[in-house]
């Protein structure tokens, strides 16, 4: 039954709010050589929290709208079919997505008590955004966007826990982090178009259509390390920073997996894992750009 539960939570999923953090919390160190340990393991368990309500909450409302049962299931995409198998019952999920929602409420109030008025706002921000991503926000095409501006919260968030600050730092940090979370979203939504389209879902894939759309898996990357050479040149980040392109020839060959395949779901799966890896491996980069000392 565990690993059922491990399984609609997207736990591997998990990393990007992890890393979120730790990019928030490596930023902190960086400039201050400083970490409040309390304070980031609350931030962990209350981001992870969040991130698995907002997973909790997007495969019950799928299954609601019949959307999971029209989708081809894939370890990248189409839900985790945990519904639609029966394993467990609806409403179980939304309850459980209910409970870690309440649970990072919970936690996000005592930084609201601590830290005072921005991390309610960022709070607030979460709160209405996991609630209503699965529905209105995905319905509005506006589901890539959101993503980006909740993984850029997480880390100026994180960092204005350790640090008391919000900075053009931490700022540029969280784009980078945003950016990165959209890609992986974005081309996720690829095999979903179908489904998604028929029950009234707005992707950026919807939008523009397949063929268009294969053009903007581009700008994702793009901005990410256009990030990180505007931070080192303008000394806002360290030189050590430039290490995020060690992951260029990765991004390469997924944009031109996903030119030559976005219309066949078996073969792009490769190229979704390899955008995953993609992006996990960058911002563990940019984190560790932060760690070394020269």
């Amino acid at each position: 039954m565990l690993s059922i539960w491990f399984r609609v939570i997207r736990v591997r999923f998990l990393l990007a709010s992890i890393i979120a953090v730790s990019v928030g919390l490596a930023l902190n160190w960086w400039q201050h050589s400083t970490i409040d340990y309390f304070t980031a393991v609350l931030t962990f368990a209350g981001v992870m929290a969040l991130h698995a309500s907002v997973d909790l909450l997007n495969d019950f409302w799928d299954f609601k709208r019949g959307i999971d049962t029209k989708t081809p299931k894939t370890k990248m995409s189409g839900g985790t079919g945990v519904l639609p198998e029966g394993l467990l019952q609806p409403s179980s999920v939304y309850r459980a997505g209910i409970a870690f929602l309440i649970i990072g409420t919970i936690i996000g109030g005592y930084f609201v008590v601590t830290d005072g008025i921005t991390i309610a706002i960022i709070l607030g921000f979460a709160i209405l955004s996991i609630y209503f991503y699965s529905t209105k926000i995905v319905d509005s095409g506006l589901g890539e966007f959101f993503v980006a501006v909740k993984g850029s919260m997480i880390v100026i968030g994180t960092y204005f826990i350790q640090s008391g600050q919000i900075t053009i730092e931490s700022t540029l940090a969280g784009v980078l982090v945003g950016a990165l979370s959209s890609l992986v979203l974005f081309i996720a939504s690829f095999p979903d178009h179908d489904a998604d389209k028929s029950k009234g879902r707005k992707t950026l894939v919807i939008c523009v259509g397949k063929k268009k759309a294969i053009n903007f898996f581009w700008i994702f990357p793009l901005v990410s390390y256009a990030v990180v050479v505007i931070g080192v040149l303008a000394e806002l980040f360290p030189l050590t920073s430039f290490i995020v392109f060690l992951s260029l020839p990765l991004m390469i060959k997924s944009g031109l997996g996903l030119k030559k395949n976005y219309d066949s779901v078996d073969k792009l799966v490769p190229f979704m894992s390899l955008t995953l890896m993609y992006s996990r491996i960058t911002g563990l980069l940019f984190v560790v750009s932060f760690l070394i000392r020269i």
